[in-house]
């Protein structure tokens, strides 16, 4: 819990600045130790502040997953921006201005997206092919060379677009079961780009062809990168409890925590009431092995501003959200020590999620 005194008055997002600090610092020494071009998603943090911890670290491209975050970026001295989001059409707008401004990476999975981004683009823009390399969720399914390569073969032709490579986002390393199962992703993910790039050149592309992929576990949990050009991993700079229970990350390693004040202790019933619910954490469940579904688990040892939680307390655990309510199950000890008006430190689930809905955020410094 924090201090009483403490000036947080409501569900607030405290990151821990040395903890994210050194998760950038390693992610960007495995990806120099592997040779690859390392292009961190900012749509964890959305800060430009954050922003300038990845540049003290020798970061100058960057991941965004919408036209508004480019922009918002652009406007903090980001000049290398690829938005690993389809395309939206509506925003050519916005998309042309950013284009003449940065150099800015597009994602294409469509012929019909190519010729409206040859028709309405402006300023030249980098374009990367989608791939689904198993995730289901947007890109041309790898095993689908022959659409592959038309698509090449149509970006290849634009006068606007400039052909990158192969791009994807291996989200299914986030159901694995195991590291050694990330791993496998991974040697998959690569094994179908890797096969795509050989057909593209065998198809006569006259673009030397890159990879790109772009998940914390698979970046986190490899040992050697090198099989691809670029890595665009983003919620490791906060990491989280889906990271946590996927071994990708250690406790010590967990940068972002939110604190809630305590409205309502039902000693009788056993749960504690926060002011931290659903629009505040999101509702992103995490099941425990033994089925149990939580949205956060209670850290312990927070003390006064400028010194961080300690470990996560067991059986603590945030296990119902409503719009702004939250119950916590909490195991006895702590019931009995809690009291209205003192703040739980609570980890989210998923701090991408959390840190987009509470956008505003303190250091444990304050």
């Amino acid at each position: 819990m924090y201090n009483p005194e403490s000036t947080i008055d409501k569900p607030t997002l405290v990151i821990d600045e040395a903890r994210a600090r050194t998760n950038i610092r390693s992610m960007a020494a495995r990806a120099c130790a592997a040779g690859v071009r390392f292009r961190p998603h900012f749509k964890t943090h959305q800060s430009a502040e954050i922003g300038e911890w990845y540049r003290q670290e020798g970061v100058t491209a960057i991941t965004v997953s919408s036209v508004d975050m480019a922009g918002f970026f652009a406007g903090s001295g980001w000049r290398d921006i690829s938005i690993a989001f389809p395309v939206n059409v509506r925003q050519i707008d916005t998309i042309n201005d950013l284009a003449g401004r940065v150099r800015l990476q597009l994602l294409v999975e469509s012929e019909e997206v190519v010729r409206l981004l040859e028709e309405k683009l402006t300023a030249p823009a980098g374009a990367w092919i989608k791939i689904d390399t198993g995730y289901g969720r947007t890109g041309i399914p790898a095993a689908r060379t022959r659409e592959v390569l038309s698509l090449a073969a149509a970006v290849a032709g634009s006068q606007r677009l400039r052909l990158q490579g192969l791009l994807t986002h291996s989200g299914h390393s986030y159901h694995a079961a195991s590291r050694a199962e990330i791993r496998a992703i991974y040697d998959d993910t690569v094994a179908k780009l890797s096969g795509l790039r050989r057909a593209l050149v065998e198809g006569g592309c006259p673009v030397a062809l890159e990879l790109s992929m772009g998940d914390t576990p698979c970046c986190s949990v490899v040992e050697d990168l090198s099989a691809v050009d670029e890595i665009r991993p983003g919620n490791f700079v906060y990491y989280d409890l889906t990271q946590l229970a996927l071994g990708a990350c250690g406790q010590e390693q967990l940068a972002a925590a939110v604190a809630c004040p305590v409205v309502a202790a039902h000693e009788d019933r056993g749960p504690l009431v926060i002011y931290g619910g659903a629009v505040h954490f999101s509702k992103e469940a995490l099941n425990l092995p033994d089925g149990r579904e939580i949205f956060g688990q209670v850290a312990g040892g927070a003390g006064p501003e400028g010194k961080p939680w300690g470990p996560l307390i067991p059986e603590a655990y945030l296990v119902s959200v409503s719009q702004e309510h939250g119950i916590v199950q909490a195991p006895g000890e702590l019931l009995r020590s809690t009291r209205i008006g003192d703040l739980l430190t609570i980890l989210p689930v998923h701090s991408c999620l959390a840190a987009d809905l509470l956008r505003h955020h303190y250091t444990c410094r304050g």
